[in-house]
């Protein structure tokens, strides 16, 4: 009996088996020849489809998330507040995300989608082009900063609990002068460590929300100032 062909691969295809591999095994375990195998082809055949890992990893990082989240009806601040969490917990569905290197602005399809959503929620203010872009990047510097660190955390706390209890705050006593640190020697004393988890996905939740709302007031103060 005859084989039959193997089915027509193309870069979408590849670009799934990879994401696939790096959810299961994370980022590390992606090579052009840990896909193939994946998908049951030589390896040699993605490279008809994609160039390099490089672009695998591009590729990867513009599908990585789903399509940006409808918007309310409202202002551009409840438009902001929604495109950020959605973004955020993207990025902590998938946070081998973090850690491919950023090759340039935004390029892909599913990146531009993004982009454009978070462009639109700011057409009815004052702002001029080149403000709204440079907004919307630094809105997109808060959300992966703010998830850079959260996984960041995270992974620490499964890896070593104890440094993240009341150990920290025994540390930063016998670590931190009040004659060199001042200012922080006040906030160790006023008891802000002494926790016994200083990882808590509600509190970590509550310090995204506090970090969004000052940068959202900083938005506000701009375009009232244009205005």
């Amino acid at each position: 009996m005859k084989r039959g062909r193997k089915p027509t691969i193309d870069a979408a295809d590849i670009t799934r088996a990879a994401i696939a591999v790096a959810d299961a095994e994370g980022l590390a375990a992606v090579s052009m020849a840990r896909v193939a195998q994946e998908m049951g082809n030589a390896t040699m055949a993605l490279y008809r489809h994609v160039k390099s890992k490089d672009e695998l990893l591009a590729l990867m990082a513009d599908a990585a998330f789903d399509e940006p989240p409808a918007l309310p009806d409202g202002g551009w601040r409840d438009k902001f507040e929604v495109w950020a969490k959605a973004l955020l917990a993207g990025i902590r569905r998938r946070p081998w995300f973090l850690q491919i290197p950023l090759g340039g602005p935004p390029s892909g399809p599913r990146s531009l989608a993004w982009f454009d959503s978070a462009l639109g929620a700011l057409d009815d203010t004052p702002l001029e082009p080149a403000e709204k872009v440079g907004v919307v990047m630094s809105l997109m510097t808060f959300v992966h900063g703010e998830a850079w660190l959260s996984v960041a955390l995270t992974q620490g706390f499964e890896t070593d609990p104890a440094q993240f209890s009341r150990q920290y705050a025994q540390r930063l006593r016998e670590t931190v002068d009040p004659r060199r640190m001042p200012a922080l020697a006040k906030i160790v004393a006023s008891g802000v460590f002494d926790v016994d988890n200083l990882i808590d996905a509600d509190d970590m939740a509550a310090e995204f929300d506090f970090g969004l709302h000052l940068f959202l007031e900083g938005v506000a103060a701009h375009i009232g100032s244009r205005a």
